[in-house]
């Protein structure tokens, strides 16, 4: 049984581990972010809460905290994340030798792109909108194209393309109290929910990085249909879901894959599946840009519940050929980068992925973190892979197995991090974002490369007092409730263009040989 949630409540029933969804932090523009200033060069940085009594620094000193790596230029470059060497490294940065050589001690490269897509996935967290008083409760909070701005990672580099909802086969309603006026419903949906993203690298940024890049960002469980899902542990074959993967033999777990492809005909958000979405967009840009002559990569992330999304898209994505430019006769290769993720098929699933289709995929976990150790029985955990074959041959129940490899971190190697019990805390992917970022090698000294810790905090309780990092501090003021003139107090109508899925979606799938959707009444 799978465990998708950062909540701090766990059960433990046998075999079973369950969590229920957490709430992400509240969204903001990045100009309601009390702890962020602007500098005058249009960076965003974060003003430190680990140094108050310290003196300012010198004018020429750089600043001592940067989000994420998604500033680019001279700060980037100084932080030793940006240095050029990607134009001509990417492929191996990608994967392309399975990262032999660059994990332990680890590439400084690779880690700032790690850190990188770590918050592609954390702004699907950011971005939703999750108040059950909110009209638009369960959609992203912030319109496409100016979704990094408003998330707080302008310079990234990236354009958002689409946007990806989810629903599932388990018709409840996602939340328990009816949030919207009927003449909302064209903003609304009960049970679709915004799930992820796809970007792709604009002109400058491709230059950098040397090649086109296709981003494709699933966030973890909030809603309770997602919840339902993730305890729906039991393997089916992946060709029950219509996924192009003749082998019987191989089986994903049932409740991925429903949330993966389910869909609602009369839905605004959710007539097309989330794969369906996926890979309309994906094809659509592989052949758009493939087709210029352009070298192309497919780079999908995911934390938790959205590791397993992202695991599962990218065998759908090579299963199907949506990273194949027919014009161009060109493959693009197609790598995972998981944060924190469960297991997701079984061994038959792991031969296809990785030998078959030749996928690349690295795991990020804190080894303390509970969720990558769920589901399964018999798992490599417990038995050397070859009796695990042997045991999946002979139909044993629940024989599952990771995929990729393997880069684990531990919390208690930073000095930033207090003891806890809290599980939540081993699963926040903001924790795991820095203990990247201080991450040198095994044995080695946690030494930070930029990122503010306290971001940590942000949605967690996981920071040493003495840093004097609130909770959970990244709130929204007034949590969204403004003043009228006539003096009282409400959450305010957010006026905003619901984009409808791309009038082309019907002609890239049937470009993959998948059914036309059913248009929504």
């Amino acid at each position: 049984m799978s465990t998708m949630s950062c909540s701090s409540n766990l059960s433990l029933a046998g075999a079973r581990t369950v969590l229920p969804p957490c709430r992400p932090a509240a969204p903001l523009p990045s100009h309601q972010l009390t702890s962020r200033r602007r500098c005058s060069s249009s960076r965003l940085v974060v003003t430190s809460a680990l140094s108050t009594d310290e003196t300012k620094a010198p004018a020429k000193e750089k600043p001592a905290s940067v989000i994420g790596d998604m500033e680019r230029g001279t700060l980037a470059e100084e932080s030793g994340r940006s240095d050029g060497q990607l134009t001509s490294r990417w492929r191996e940065i990608h994967g392309s030798n399975n990262w032999e050589g660059l994990l332990d001690p680890i590439d400084t490269v690779l880690r700032g792109e790690l850190i990188r897509y770590g918050e592609f996935a954390q702004a699907c967290y950011d971005s939703f909108d999750y108040d059950r008083f909110s009209r638009y409760c369960g959609t992203c909070k912030y319109p496409p194209k100016s979704f990094f701005h408003d998330v707080g990672l302008a310079g990234v580099g990236y354009d958002v393309t689409r946007y990806i909802y989810a629903t599932s086969h388990v018709h409840l309603p996602n939340f328990s109290i009816a949030k919207h006026d009927p003449l909302d419903d064209r903003m609304w949906s009960e049970t679709a929910t915004f799930i992820g993203f796809i970007a792709v690298s604009s002109d400058q940024e491709t230059a950098r990085i040397g090649r086109r890049d296709i981003a494709v960002a699933w966030r973890g469980t909030v809603t309770k249909l997602e919840w339902v899902e993730d305890v729906s542990a039991f393997l089916k074959p992946i060709g029950q879901y219509g996924i192009p993967c003749e082998d019987p033999r191989v089986k994903v777990e049932a409740g991925f894959a429903d949330l993966y492809t389910g869909k609602e005909p009369t839905c605004k958000f959710c007539k097309y599946s989330a794969r369906e979405q996926v890979l309309a967009e994906v094809r659509k840009l592989v052949e758009l840009y493939a087709g210029k002559g352009e070298e192309v990569s497919v780079t999908v992330t995911g934390h938790s519940l959205g590791s397993a999304m992202a695991m599962l898209s990218a065998f759908d994505i090579a299963e199907t050929g949506a990273n194949v430019s027919p014009s161009a006769d060109v493959k693009a290769p197609v790598c995972v980068y998981s944060f924190s993720g469960p297991r997701v098929g079984n061994t038959w699933f792991g031969e296809r992925f990785e030998k078959e289709l030749g996928i690349k995929a690295l795991r990020i976990l804190n080894v303390h973190d509970t969720v990558p150790k769920v589901p399964g029985i018999f798992t490599e955990a417990l038995l050397p892979m070859p009796l695990l074959r042997v045991a999946d041959a002979l139909g044993l129940p629940s024989v599952y197995s990771h995929i990729g490899v393997l880069l684990a971190l531990d919390h208690e190697v930073s000095p930033f991090l207090k003891r806890t019990f809290d599980l939540a805390c081993y699963h926040n992917l903001e924790a795991h974002l820095h203990l990247l970022d201080g991450y040198t090698g095994r044995g080695k000294e946690f030494k930070l490369g930029g990122r503010d810790p306290a971001l940590v905090n942000k949605a967690a309780d996981f920071l040493k007092d003495e840093h004097m990092v609130p909770s959970g501090w990244r709130q929204e003021l007034n949590k969204g409730m403004i003043r009228t003139e006539e003096g009282k107090w409400t959450l305010p109508h957010r006026p905003r263009d619901v984009e409808d899925h791309p009038d082309d979606t019907d002609l890239h799938l049937a470009q993959l040989g998948l059914a036309v959707a059913a248009a929504a009444t």
